[in-house]
């Protein structure tokens, strides 16, 4: 129920600013790779390997940090995502090479692991039905809106005042939120809920797999795909999955609570963001791109994803007011189409500079479309039916999907891109690494097809009063 104590306004304030500590400042490095790399010396591969690792550790830890925020306190946990923000923010400003970079962007990480999960539990906690779905929408725009305009914001700081300042803008922020949000009351699990111990042991083999997979990706060119590392990382891929899921269906206090995916709504709201985001990372490349083959500034490459911004931050609400009387499926359906035409629009390298210029703004606004479309509706689909003292965990695997989509898309597009290039022919290796991950759309639009139903989000009759 909204809190009366404490003005509501406020907590979703501070709430907005935590979560843009990760998505608008964190996520910036998407958009200055050419700058951070000239200015600290380290190489293409290794930058990049930076780039995802923060999306990478968020999506492993971000699960625990859910489960933990119902048992301590989802304020408190939002306070320790802030700190460590401010923590990695400091690294990546006193970084003089990789070994900084990569810690700062490991500790930002693990706060979005934090602030994630926490922040979206405060907002089911406190408020109900519209009021929910408004919060959830201010939410949506720290994310999907801070998302969207990383690119515009980091890209101008970086041109005219040097990309560090980014984190410092970042550390600032984060002490409004901490303001914001001193006075807030805290949120817990029912005591009852909060008496098994952590599964340490489900959160080690995950992790394990996980940065395999990264490393198969990120490396496996450089490694060599027969190579004997290669090979005995595949190998721990394939058999830590099969004992994690062989060992957590046997725990009651199962690391990833699979009970959780016996509502289809929930599987299709989880999956789809997986995939999704996947596809959204992508925005690297092509920014990249822009910059080096094309002679971009990153504020100018900023430019023109302003696009993106306008139309995520408005159809954030169009997309509440659309779930409200029609339900999910469809703006979801939509949204998913929207997204994959615009975002593979920006792989049409081949055409001239004003042509692609034109082309690579209308993409990355229909890009925006599809995003902003569908935020409010699968965050809502994916909380609502969730048991009050799982909703920690549930927001946790939610937001892991994205972390871990978004992740993996970067790791995949900058994997093709970075091997191609060294061909010299910058189009195609742009394309191939866009277009690779065009793939997720597909299997994203055919899961929302078959498990988000119309009843989903919709409100009705004296809710809607």
């Amino acid at each position: 129920m909204e809190t009366s104590a404490y003005s509501s306004n406020k907590m979703i304030t501070g709430i907005v600013f935590a979560v843009l500590t990760f998505w608008l400042f964190a996520q910036s490095m998407v958009n200055i790779i050419p700058v951070v790399q000239g200015d600290l010396g380290i190489s293409l591969g290794t930058l990049n390997i930076a780039i995802s690792l923060t999306s990478l550790f968020s999506g492993m830890f971000i699960v625990a940090a859910g489960g933990i925020s119902d048992q301590v306190g989802r304020k408190k946990m939002t306070f320790i995502g802030l700190i460590l923000s401010i923590i990695g923010c400091l690294c990546i400003i006193l970084a003089q090479n990789a070994t900084l970079l990569i810690a700062g962007r490991i500790i930002q990480g693990f706060s979005a692991a934090c602030i994630m999960p926490s922040t979206i539990a405060l907002v089911k906690a406190y408020f109900e039905g519209e009021n929910r779905q408004r919060a959830l929408s201010y939410w949506s725009f720290g994310s999907w809106g801070g998302g969207g305009s990383c690119a515009f914001i980091g890209g101008a700081i970086a041109t005219y005042m040097g990309w560090k300042w980014i984190f410092i803008f970042s550390i600032a922020l984060s002490l409004v939120a901490m303001y914001l949000l001193k006075d807030a009351p805290e949120s817990k699990a029912a005591e009852k809920s909060t008496k098994s111990k952590f599964n340490f042991s489900g959160l080690f083999i995950f992790v394990i797999i996980m940065l395999a997979i990264n490393l198969v990706v990120t490396r496996g060119h450089d490694l060599g795909w027969t190579s004997p590392i290669t090979i005995a990382l595949i190998g721990v891929i394939i058999f830590g999955s099969v004992i994690f899921f062989t060992l957590e269906s046997k725990k009651r206090n199962q690391f990833i609570e699979f009970s959780l995916f016996k509502t289809k709504a929930y599987t299709g709201a989880v999956t789809s963001n997986f995939l999704l985001n996947g596809v959204a990372g992508t925005v690297v490349v092509a920014n990249t791109y822009v910059q080096v083959a094309r002679g971009f500034t990153p504020f100018q490459s900023g430019l023109l994803t302003l696009g993106n911004l306008v139309a995520v931050l408005v159809m954030i609400r169009v997309g509440e007011k659309i779930m409200q009387k029609v339900g999910a499926r469809k703006p979801m359906i939509a949204a998913s189409i929207i997204s994959t035409v615009g975002l593979s629009m920006t792989a049409l390298t081949f055409l001239p500079d004003l042509a692609y210029i034109i082309t690579f703004f209308i993409g990355f606004m229909l890009s925006g479309v599809g995003l902003g479309l569908y935020a409010t509706p699968s965050t809502d689909t994916a909380v609502v039916n969730i048991p009050e003292d799982k909703v920690g965990v549930a927001s946790g695997i939610y937001k892991m999907s994205s972390s871990l989509g978004f992740s993996f898309g970067i790791a995949i597009s900058t994997a093709v891109y970075g091997v191609l290039v060294s061909t010299g022919n910058l189009e195609f290796a742009a394309s191939a690494g866009i277009m690779v991950n065009m793939a997720f759309a597909i299997p994203a639009l055919i899961l929302i097809m078959f498990t988000i139903t119309d009843k989903e989000g919709k409100i009705i009759s004296k809710l809607s009063a």
